[in-house]
């Protein structure tokens, strides 16, 4: 049966979004927004595993979203895919939908579902920080926002990613005899981290976990500079002294490390910001680099969008949403499941060889 039905007149923002156990469905235009089981047809924010899962029937996202699925997840991720630009809108049902920037990795989108003269923004994951590696997060006007709120508490203030690039440099200057693993998420992160080190005048190769090869060289194809960039596997360990591997967070405290000399641990997440967090990863270099918006990110957003309305998903919600009832703002948690830390499914790959 079809989920579409007749547009009635004088929409409450529920009657056109809505959360279900799947996800945020909006039954007007027949479909779910990043649902967390297989649906007939999904509108895809970003790539990151937790929002984006295969098994569905028809999938919309921007392409560089769809190619990052096909990626992880092969040809067939599902029965039918159609690509969108920022900025393009496309009528489903009896909704309009766009999608712009959303700042969080290559591709992401924040989508703005529109009946009548009601317009719902879902954020998907965001950060309002500047990224070398993909498009910058666009404040985008509506009548109900939908924030995420992985970093929600007044106590995470990412600070500049640029201090926290210089700390990493300067480790390797200090420490020239050993060599320095980051932790980083393959997608996104990974390539944020090596575009800052680019910035910061790093011009020495950087080496690459196998896990992270496919979606970097991605990157690259996208037009995205990444200088140098070799794989770890097959080199000999005295090479590696003094030189800076991105590798995913798993894999830092895997006998994979065994191969580099006496190896400094960071670790690049705004999670880092929780010293008890990086002492319980083992992590000697923690670097607070976050693709999510921190508190005072959260707060300037739904201020700059003019929403009236705001709910409030996945992360710190109660904090949030007191600040914006404080802020005069009607809010209120969603209680979405299956939304999480994309360190949860950012394991290393089975199929990757362990001399990767």
């Amino acid at each position: 049966m079809s989920l579409a039905q007749p547009y009635i007149p004088g929409m409450r923002p529920q009657d056109i979004l809505m959360p279900v156990p799947a996800g945020l469905c909006c039954r007007s235009g027949g479909f779910h927004i990043d649902p967390v089981r297989p649906v007939e047809r999904a509108v895809i924010t970003h790539g990151h595993s937790d929002h984006a899962r295969p098994g569905h029937g028809a999938v919309l996202a921007t392409q560089e979203t769809l190619d990052m699925m096909r990626l992880r997840y092969g040809d067939n991720f599902a029965r039918s895919t159609q690509a969108i630009a920022y900025g393009e809108e496309i009528r489903l049902g009896d909704v309009t939908v766009r999608f712009h920037p959303a700042g969080h990795v290559l591709g992401s989108a924040q989508v703005a579902v529109s009946c009548r003269d009601t317009c719902i923004v879902a954020s998907g994951d965001y950060k309002d920080a500047p990224d070398p590696t993909c498009a910058p997060f666009e404040v985008v006007p509506c009548d109900v926002f939908i924030t995420e709120a992985t970093f929600g508490l007044p106590v995470f203030r990412h600070g500049n990613a640029a201090d926290e690039i210089k700390k990493l440099l300067a480790s390797v200057a200090l420490f020239p005899e050993r060599a320095h693993l980051v932790g980083a998420y393959s997608l996104g992160k990974a390539q944020r981290v090596i575009a800052l080190l680019r910035l910061a005048g790093y011009d020495a190769p950087i080496y690459l976990h196998g896990a992270m090869e496919k979606i970097t060289r991605y990157y690259e194809s996208r037009g995205v500079a990444l200088g140098e960039l070799r794989m770890v596997k097959g080199m000999k360990k005295a090479d590696l002294a003094g030189t800076i591997t991105l590798a995913p967070p798993s894999a830092t405290s895997d006998v994979w490390t065994r191969r580099f000399p006496d190896p400094v641990t960071a670790f690049a997440s705004g999670w880092m910001r929780v010293r008890a967090r990086a002492r319980q990863r083992g992590v000697e270099l923690p670097l607070v680099i976050s693709d999510h918006a921190d508190w005072d990110g959260l707060t300037a957003t739904i201020n700059a969008t003019g929403a009236g309305e705001v709910w409030v998903t996945h992360g710190q919600e109660d904090a949030l949403v007191h600040w914006c009832t404080e802020s005069g703002l009607t809010a209120r948690p969603l209680d979405l499941v299956g939304y999480g830390d994309e360190d949860d499914s950012d394991a290393v790959p089975a199929d990757v060889d362990a001399e990767a």
